[in-house]
């Protein structure tokens, strides 16, 4: 059985899992789940972050960023007792949250990549999470060294309940087929790509159309970024107001066998924060009326 097939296949059985897929919540009976990371409101405390997506009608929230120092909210230094607060807060505000970006310095040395990984898959968990989000490495010489560390934890992830997934993010993991290089390395059943249009767009400055690229990520697919575009080179933008053909990104993934998961809106157009509330209400309901159609 080719990984592809192995993939589609194992996604029926155990995508649920991975993706806190709850046929009970997700919006019109779509088997998506639609959220919004901390990142659109991260010239704010992600209190405020979480205050806001949750007025703009989500149920739904991803970890990602925020303003402080650290800016990445989870990294594998960050104090357990700081990531329960921030589940906390999260449930105060009867939010789930459905993926959390994490971040580790990559060295040569892939036991200490372990060991930071397998850091960041405890913070996930104690997130409530079923989702971790990786960035890769932007320094080709660690490539090897990053998707080995990846490749030992996933056994460990799996045991927690915890999936795995890159997203393109530049370097190494482009595009749709640098990703799929990538996952393949690791061949595991629990590392997904987290599908990312605007930086597809981002990252071949405005020349690699995702309706295009997605038909190279067949079988792969858990989860979805989403973000939008710009030219020459912008990915704060309102969703649906930018080059992103979402209609079409979202039909060509569908027929590579992504049918339910999380779509969560990552970056928006910078304004005070009543217009950003009011812009993840419009993309909340943009996104809903692109999965009803």
């Amino acid at each position: 059985m080719n990984r592809r097939s192995f993939l589609l296949r194992a996604g029926a059985g155990t995508l649920g899992a991975l993706t806190g897929f709850d046929a009970r919540s997700e919006p019109l009976g779509s088997g998506f789940l639609v959220g919004c990371y901390t990142r659109a409101f991260d010239q704010f405390d992600y209190r405020t972050a979480m205050d806001a997506i949750a007025e703009a009608g989500y149920a739904y929230v991803g970890i990602m960023t925020t303003k402080t120092k650290e800016w990445i909210m989870i990294r594998n230094t960050t104090p357990p007792e700081e990531v329960q607060t921030i589940q906390h807060e999260a449930e105060k505000r009867k939010l789930k949250i459905i993926s959390v970006y994490g971040d580790f310095t990559m060295t040569e040395s892939v036991e200490q990549g372990v060991r930071d990984l397998k850091q960041l898959i405890d913070h996930t968990v104690t997130c409530k999470c079923p989702n971790l989000l990786l960035g890769g490495s932007s320094d080709p010489k660690l490539y090897a060294p990053y998707f080995q560390a990846v490749k030992e934890c996933c056994a460990y992830a799996a045991e927690k309940s915890v999936g795995l997934s890159i997203k393109p993010h530049g370097g190494e993991i482009s595009t749709g087929p640098a990703c799929r290089k990538a996952i393949g390395l690791v061949s595991k059943p629990n590392f997904w790509l987290w599908y990312d249009p605007g930086n597809i767009f981002y990252y071949s400055d405005g020349a690699l159309d995702p309706v295009k690229d997605a038909a190279s990520v067949d079988g792969l697919v858990a989860g979805m970024s989403i973000k939008d575009f710009r030219p020459p080179k912008e990915v704060l933008v309102d969703i649906g107001a930018g080059k992103v053909d979402f209609p079409k990104v979202m039909q060509r993934l569908r027929k590579g066998g992504f049918n339910k998961g999380p779509l969560v809106v990552e970056c928006l157009e910078r304004g005070d924060l009543p217009k950003l509330k009011a812009s993840a209400t419009r993309a909340r309901e943009y996104i809903n009326s692109v999965l009803a159609a």
